[in-house]
């Protein structure tokens, strides 16, 4: 007995033509939906690749430090003996910061270092600990020692290594400051940029001011001109500055 097929040939067609136009997309619908998936990929990507905002290189708040300027007999031999007090240094809350050479005299080195209470870096300061230390590394004669309180620091990095670190007295610190910060495009004219300024730790009439020195001819010309001079005075700054040259041989933070 001969089987004969349950559907005809033109019912087949007709189901056939039902699935492939009612029962799933369009080929229009289908593109529209992966454009669309392309389009939030694209969008994505381009949200991921859009950078970071820069981070600030300022620093305002208040910082402690302590400089000592002081002549040594042989810098190498100073330094590696600096170097071996670093526990002696950290167990009385100071802590390494910048060492400098002198730019007339390399002999002449500035130690500046961060310290977490004044009180006892003061002790630390007149200790005969550190006396030993300063006599185990060479030091001649007596070193001029400066507590900072630092208020404004520029952290970003230079093209320069050398520094200019000057002291002054002012009538007024707030009056100072206002101006100071007003002038800094001046001084970056002159080929001088900010770095650290602040004041001593117990007399904010006494400034002290560090700059990067990046135009030595434009800094020397811009140090004994008239323009200065008027700025200094619109600012209440009185008298010459003690400044002091050095260059950056040593960086620990």
């Amino acid at each position: 007995m001969k089987s004969t097929s349950l559907l005809s040939a033109p019912m087949l067609g007709l189901i056939t033509f039902c699935v492939l136009s009612c029962g799933g997309p369009s080929e229009k619908q289908a593109k529209e939906a992966s454009d669309a998936a392309a389009s939030d990929t694209s969008a994505a990507t381009k949200t991921e690749s859009v950078p970071p905002p820069p981070v600030s290189t300022i620093v305002t708040t208040p910082q402690n430090m302590m400089t000592v300027k002081h002549t040594v007999a042989d810098f190498d031999k100073f330094l590696a003996s600096y170097e071996s007090h670093d526990s002696l240094r950290l167990a009385n809350g100071i802590h390494s910061y910048v060492i400098g050479r002198g730019v007339q005299d390399p002999n002449v080195v500035l130690v500046a270092v961060k310290i977490d209470d004044i009180v006892k870096a003061k002790a630390f300061s007149k200790s005969a600990e550190l006396k030993k230390a300063m006599q185990q590394a060479g030091v001649k004669g007596p070193p001029t020692i400066d507590f900072l309180t630092a208020v404004f620091q520029d952290t970003a990095a230079v093209s320069t290594a050398v520094r200019s670190r000057s002291k002054f007295k002012v009538k007024d610190w707030d009056t100072w400051q206002k101006s100071f910060e007003s002038h800094r495009q001046i001084r970056i004219d002159n080929g001088v940029t900010d770095r650290v300024y602040g004041h001593a730790a117990d007399d904010d009439k006494t400034v002290m001011v560090v700059v990067a020195v990046l135009d030595t001819a434009k800094a020397n010309a811009f140090w004994k001109s008239d323009q200065l001079k008027q700025l200094r005075a619109e600012s209440g700054a009185m008298g010459e500055p003690d400044r002091f040259l050095f260059t950056v041989v040593k960086r620990y933070h």
